[in-house]
This record gives C-alpha cells, sequence and structure tokens, in this order.
C-alpha cells in the first residue's frame, strides 16, 4: 500500500494537471486562430511560421498533459472512491415528552 502521502500528492498533481489542460486547450485555440489569420493576410510569412510553430508546442504539450491524465484515471477506476468522514460528530436527539 503506498504512503498516505504519495497519495495526496497525486490527487494534487491531477488537479494540477487538469487546470493547466484547461490553458493549453486555450493556447491551441488562440494560437490557431492567429496562425490562420497571419496565413490570410501574409502566407508563406514569418507571421504566419511562429503562431504554427507555437501552435504545434501548445497542441505537444495538451497531448502529453491528456495522456498523462488518461493514464492515471485508469489506474484509479480500480480503487473504490474515498469519502471523507462527517465534520461534526452526529448529534443525539431525544424525544420531549
Amino acid at each position: 500500500m503506498a504512503p498516505k502521502n504519495d497519495d495526496s500528492k497525486l490527487l494534487r498533481a491531477v488537479r494540477q494537471m487538469r487546470r493547466i489542460r484547461a490553458f493549453y486547450t486555450l493556447g491551441v485555440l488562440l494560437w490557431a486562430a492567429t496562425a490562420a489569420w497571419g496565413g490570410w493576410q501574409n502566407p508563406g510569412s514569418r507571421q504566419m511560421w511562429v503562431p504554427v510553430l507555437m501552435l504545434v508546442v501548445f497542441a505537444g504539450l495538451l497531448s502529453a498533459t491528456t495522456l498523462w491524465l488518461r493514464q492515471h484515471r485508469s489506474e484509479d477506476a480500480d480503487r473504490p472512491a474515498h469519502h471523507a468522514a462527517p465534520r461534526r460528530p452526529a448529534v443525539r436527539r431525544h424525544a420531549s415528552t
């Protein structure tokens, strides 16, 4: 069984990777639009190739992040979900007579 510290680090890493995946998706969309605009305005120029290069970089990062998350999701699917105990103890109420 893995130490508790490793599980918490993995959960934090998964949470962070989900956040950064949204950033990479936004980057891919932005650089794709910029590359399309640059290709429309100046086909074959540096103003077109720089966004294409950035699009390739962000697409690679997005792909790596997605594959990493998919790999860790399949590993975690075998384990049962952990639900935290309630913060307050249950209060016993007596019926009033």
